[in-house]
Order: C-alpha cells, then structure tokens, then sequence
C-alpha cells in the first residue's frame, strides 16, 4: 500500500527518547508500533530509546516494503519472543540469606539459536535487558552467523565479592537457567561483571545439574574446557578493526599517529587499547566508574592490566605508579581531553548532548561505540551534525558476539583455532560489517549514515527469514 502524506507527529515523553524534547517518525505505522512499545512499557525508557533509534532508521525505507505491515513484522521484531524472570537465593560468608534477581530476555531466534550475554550488575533491570537484547538482534545479524538474540543476567555485584560468594550465587543463577538454555537452544556469554570465573561456575552447575557435558551451551569459557583463543580481546579489537576500515573508507586515514581517547578499563577497553597502539595510535586516557586517568605520553598497558586484570584494583592506582600521569576524580569528565578518535567502552548513556559538542569543539575524527548505546541520540546527532565519522554499537562492538559464534564453531567441531586464524576470522567479519553497513546507507540515499546502514543491514536480513518463516 502507498502511505498518503502525513503530518509531522512529535512525541513529547520525559525521558523515552533520549530526553530529545521532541523527535519525529513519518510513518503512520511506524509511530502505532512506538506508541504501543511505550504504553505497554512506560516505565522502560533505555529499550524506548533502542527502539526509536531503530524506527527512525526504518522511516527511510517502510513505504518500500509494505508486506511488513500486511505481515506484523516490525511490531513482532519489537516485542521478546520470551521474558523469564526468577529469584536467585544463595548465602553468603556470613551465613545470610541474599536474593537477588535473575532475568533471560529470549528476544529473536528466527536466524539463529538465542545468543546474547549475561549480566552481573546492581544497575540491571528489565528495561536495560530488552534494550541490550534488542541490539543483540541486530548485531548477530550484522556478523552474518546464524546466532539470534537474547540478553540475561541479575543485579547480583561480583564486585567486593568472596570467590566461594560468586560460586554459590553462579550456582543458585544456573540451577534455574539451565531449564531454558541449550547449545541449539539459547546460548549465553560474559558481558559486564561476567567473566572466566563466572563462566567458569556457570558452566559446571550446568553439567552437574544437566548430567551432560554440552561444551556449546556457553561462551567465553576456559582454554581448558572448549573456550576460544581471542574471546577475552575480542570486542577491542574488533572495534578497532572496524574503526580502521572506517577512516580508510570514508576519511582515507587510519590510527597511525592519532590520539585516541577510550573510556573504560575492562576487557573491550584494554584490548582496544592494545590493538589500536599496536596499530600506531597514542591512546591517552582512560577510566573506570570511579574517575579517570590521563597520560600525555601514552597509556602503559602493561600497569592498566596489572592493575584491573591482576589485582581487580581501580584506575587511580596508576596515576600513583607512572610519573607524568594524573588521575581525575569522575569517570565523564574524560571527554575533556582532546582527542583523535573517541571509543567509548564503559556503559551506556555516557555521552549526552553537551559532551558530544565538547568533543567535537576538541577536534575530534571519529567516534566508534565499544559499549552498548555510550551516545545519547543528541549526541549521535551533534556528531553527524558536525561530519564526524559515528560507528554505532551494533556494528562497532560486534567482535565479541562473533568470536563467540567462532567458539560455538570450535565446540561442535571438537577442534580449536589457533589464536591467529580466530583473529584472521574477526578481522575479517568486521571489516565486512562496516562495508555491509556502508553500503546500505549509500543504498537508502543517505551514504555515510552508518547508524542507519546498521538498523537497516541488521533487521532486513532477519525480516525476509520472518516473513519466510511465518508468523511465528
């Protein structure tokens, strides 16, 4: 069906858009389908603004395809296939009774078995969840694996935590888990406060209770017990893959000799450092929840991992142990360095508005996500706005989840890649992402746009196997 012209509706919400005062969808059933996502959820504001962005990418292509309403697709696309919610008792040191609670978000698996990360953080609810699912669609997509989407965890905090805490609480978390996962099933990660260890208990409370030793069921495991070499740097490097291929495309540049600022100081930020020195660029400054570091001279690697990989210490120890070098209490005051190129890896919402102009006033290139949604959607705005080259998370980030899919690879073959041939195969993945979304932004008439290159790559390639697969 043809779409008659229609008026410019705004939807004025508190905070559902990024706290835009006001955005715009030109499509009538595009704007049924929010106005639904919102009313049924008003209270999730992180996974309304996941699904505008995503919306707003769509309006450039709806009135091309109108089996997509005839069919449901974009409103079943926006709605979970199945939300688990469950408590997760467990005792501590002392003796006491904890409880926590645990989630499964098993979003879309029309491609793919579910894939997505479990989470281990105080700021966990359902709303982060099904936004982080929802990207995990896309993303999985983007990878061209055949892996769904999903997002899961609890508002447990590993952090300050005894391992004997972390066993108990892991087991107690997989002993209802395990009910809904399976290698062909649903197949969890690490994300943020999941890692070896966690993974590690997690999978043995699943063999324990499963009575089977389903190497598949997991990623991010031990080398000992089917993990992949490259899962731990994964993410970082493949944000700097991209991002390479990126300024060479479209700018004719790359990393050698730029100032590169990366927030964060877990695994994706490390790594990002690690390749994006070893690509010939100085990166200078980052941070943790706490505040940030500052080195003018260049990031020793070796003490950032020393300190957060070692010890599990915070940043600020290392302004103490490298002269030259100062540490700033409050993690967003580090975009306030000037900088080449900004990766944002420490969480969402990071970069509102206000930080993205500071940012840009600084002289900056590029940006590239290495977390999950760090930039507002002003800020997105305030970045194209400006000519600077955005790489949005779904395609950025997306090393992680393709390495797992390689691991998954790896298990049901009963064989390890050497290190070498799992980074030749993420390089080359994410190199083809950034084409793929490049390409369909310059097919959709707005070439650069590589947000909705993303959306757009992502969702068509899920639609036409659920329009194939019927309504489901």
């Amino acid at each position: 069906m043809e779409y008659s012209p229609l008026p410019r509706v705004f939807y004025k919400t508190a905070d559902s858009a990024g706290q835009r005062g006001g955005f715009m969808l030109k499509s009538e059933y595009l704007q049924r389908v929010y106005s639904q996502v919102v009313t049924r959820d008003p209270d999730q504001k992180e996974f309304h603004q996941a699904v505008l962005e995503f919306l707003e990418s769509l309006d450039q292509i709806i009135d091309r395809h109108p089996e997509y309403e005839k069919k449901g697709i974009v409103e079943t696309f926006v709605e979970p296939e199945r939300v688990i919610t469950f408590r997760v008792p467990w005792v501590d040191d002392q003796g006491k009774v904890q409880v926590n609670r645990g989630y499964r978000v098993q979003f879309n698996s029309s491609i793919g078995p579910y894939k997505g990360g479990l989470r281990f953080h105080p700021t966990v609810n359902l709303s982060i969840l099904k936004f982080l699912g929802f990207e995990q669609i896309l993303k999985n997509s983007l990878t061209t694996l055949p892996m769904g989407g999903a997002k899961g965890g609890s508002d447990f905090d590993p952090k300050g935590k005894s391992d004997e805490e972390v066993m108990r609480f892991c087991q107690s978390f997989m002993t209802e888990l395990q009910r809904h996962i399976g290698q062909f099933v649903d197949v969890p990660a690490g994300d943020i406060g999941v890692g070896a260890r966690e993974i590690g208990y997690l999978f043995g409370q699943y063999r324990r209770v499963r009575g089977t030793y389903a190497a598949g069921v997991l990623t991010g495991k031990g080398l000992s017990f089917g993990g992949s070499l490259v899962r731990t740097e994964a993410t970082g490097y493949g944000l700097c893959y991209l991002t390479q291929e990126m300024l060479s495309k479209m700018k004719n540049d790359s990393f050698q000799d730029k100032t590169v600022v990366i927030s964060g100081s877990g695994n994706v930020a490390i790594f990002a450092c690690q390749k994006a020195t070893e690509l010939g660029a100085k990166v200078v400054a980052l941070s943790d929840s706490n505040g940030y570091i500052h080195d003018p001279k260049g990031i020793d690697l070796d003490v950032v991992k020393d300190i957060k990989l070692g010890h599990r210490g915070r940043i600020k120890e290392y302004a103490d142990r490298v002269p030259g070098s100062t540490y700033t209490e409050g993690f967003r005051g580090i975009w306030n360095v000037p900088c080449d190129i900004a990766l944002p890896c420490a969480t969402q919402n990071e970069i509102d508005g206000e930080t993205a102009k500071i940012i840009v006033k600084n002289g900056c290139l590029a940006v590239a996500e290495g977390a999950n949604m760090p930039c507002r959607p002003e800020a997105i705005q305030e970045f194209q706005r400006a000519g600077v080259l955005f790489a949005p998370a779904k395609a950025a980030n997306a090393g992680g989840v393709a390495t797992s899919g390689l691991e998954m690879s790896q298990n049901s073959m009963r064989y390890a890649w050497s290190f070498e041939e799992v980074d030749r195969r993420l390089k080359t993945i994410m190199t083809n992402i950034f084409h793929n979304i490049y390409t369909a932004a310059e097919e959709c008439g707005k070439p650069g746009d590589l947000v909705l290159g993303a959306n757009i790559a992502g969702f068509m390639k899920v639609a036409d196997v659920m329009l194939s697969q019927g309504l489901i």
